[in-house]
């Protein structure tokens, strides 16, 4: 497959950024070909379009598969996997938040409860129990945040972040929140939708 020069500079991008975020980047470029393409392709039509080896092809897949970003689906005629991701950036957004919550913020959250309970806990000063009870207080409510994000629809999720910084009005109460999508100054129609998100 040829890429074109936009899909090239997003997949070379995406690989780059990859890095940075602890993804490999050949991991990277198959899921941003995949997800830019649009569409199933097989191991060595990843393999050729991308110019790497089968093998990291391979690898690759396994991984974006573990990461629950890759399926396997078939054409009929051919004995071939194919790989597809989703194309729904809300379905992505949702996926990467929920294997990193599970891989990296629920380990933590469980050591730092168990250092907390340990007997030993108390023996350390009393500033730095402070300090890793903040830390556990933290991580734990960005969880269930994190949790909680994941279960609203996707244009009700879509609204929370278009708010922005401006939910501190209505969290301090000072006023109610903009209108997502800017429409609107009636302060009761915002009151109004706030029980829907």
């Amino acid at each position: 497959m040829e890429l074109t020069d936009i899909q090239r500079k997003f997949v070379l991008h995406w690989g780059e950024m990859g890095s940075m975020w602890g993804v490999n980047r050949t991991v990277s470029q198959i899921h941003a070909l995949l997800f830019a393409h649009g569409k199933p392709m097989h191991a060595e039509e990843l393999s050729e379009t991308l110019g790497v080896a089968r093998s990291n092809v391979s690898n690759s897949l396994k991984e974006l598969q573990a990461w629950n970003l890759v399926r396997i689906t078939h054409t009929l005629g051919d004995r071939r996997d194919y790989f597809e991701t989703s194309v729904d950036v809300w379905e992505l957004f949702r996926t990467v938040v929920r294997e990193r919550k599970e891989r990296e913020f629920d380990p933590t959250i469980r050591v730092l409860r168990e250092i907390v309970s340990s007997p030993d806990f108390q023996k350390e000063p009393a500033d730095a129990q402070d300090r890793i009870r903040s830390t556990m207080d933290l991580m734990t409510k960005l969880a269930t945040w994190a949790d909680e994000m994941l279960r609203l629809s996707p244009g009700t999720l879509d609204k929370v972040l278009t708010l922005g910084a401006s939910v501190q009005k209505f969290v301090r109460g000072d006023a109610a929140p903009p209108s997502p999508a800017g429409k609107g100054d009636d302060p009761d129609a915002h009151h109004a939708s706030l029980p829907m998100i």
